[in-house]
């Protein structure tokens, strides 16, 4: 079964660009990623770009509403996130605790529906 799980944390948490100690965790989280795809269970994954730069779109009755930024003001923001195919849940949880940014952020997890 397909799982995304969704790294969120407030920006200013954690290891900040520029430091000896984000470099260390971009090595983390490179060698999650080489684990996920050694173990056969990488499907997807990617970092996201700051939430100043976010962009949300809605539409009511047939109008477009535009705004910058993300759609709920929130300390904790998306971040980046991994699409795995889990044999369980539990799995998945066991994958979700190895992400670096769990130590200081969530990992939601959520399975992907089938419709087949």
């Amino acid at each position: 079964m397909q799982y995304l799980l969704m790294i969120y944390s407030a920006e200013d948490a954690g290891p900040q660009p520029g430091t000896d100690e984000f470099m260390q965790m971009i090595g983390e989280y490179q060698k999650f990623t080489e684990q996920t795809q050694n173990d056969g269970v990488f499907i997807g994954g990617e970092a996201l770009d700051s939430i100043t730069t976010a962009t949300t779109v809605k539409v009511r009755n047939g109008n477009q509403e535009i705004t910058d930024g993300p759609f709920a003001e929130t300390k904790e923001a998306l971040g980046g996130y991994y699409l795995l195919d889990c044999s369980d849940l539990d799995q998945a949880i066991a994958y979700a605790a190895k992400i670096p940014t769990a130590a200081y952020g969530r990992i939601e997890i959520r399975p992907v529906m089938n419709f087949d």
